[in-house]
């Protein structure tokens, strides 16, 4: 997914949200934070898991962590991290890219 298909998708669908660019690096949560002159919990990451057979997103702040037991008893298996290609391939979206909607 590149940055001008998410422009031209916002531009049709909500037009209202502007896509801000940054030129430093926001590929991780501290990253970001620093960059964005915000604190980690102040973020949205966003982790790739495989829980059996059904891979999902699962957006968070920045500073939390995934709860293996809390998330098996709530989705019903235990929770493995999608590897950098299967997420790319899955989601078209490369792990590591931000883009901050203003």
């Amino acid at each position: 997914m590149s940055l001008e298909s998410v422009r031209a998708w916002f531009a049709e669908h909500a037009p209202d949200i502007a896509i801000i660019t940054q030129a430093a690096s926001t590929a991780t949560v501290a990253e970001a934070a620093e960059t964005l002159g915000v604190l980690p919990g102040q973020i949205a990451k966003t982790l790739s898991i495989r829980i059996n057979d059904t891979a999902m997103l699962v957006v968070t702040r920045g500073d939390a962590r995934l709860d293996n037991r809390k998330t098996r008893d709530a989705l019903g298996g235990r929770p493995r991290m999608l590897g950098a290609e299967e997420v790319e391939a899955l989601t078209g979206h490369p792990v590591g890219e931000y883009a901050h909607l203003g």
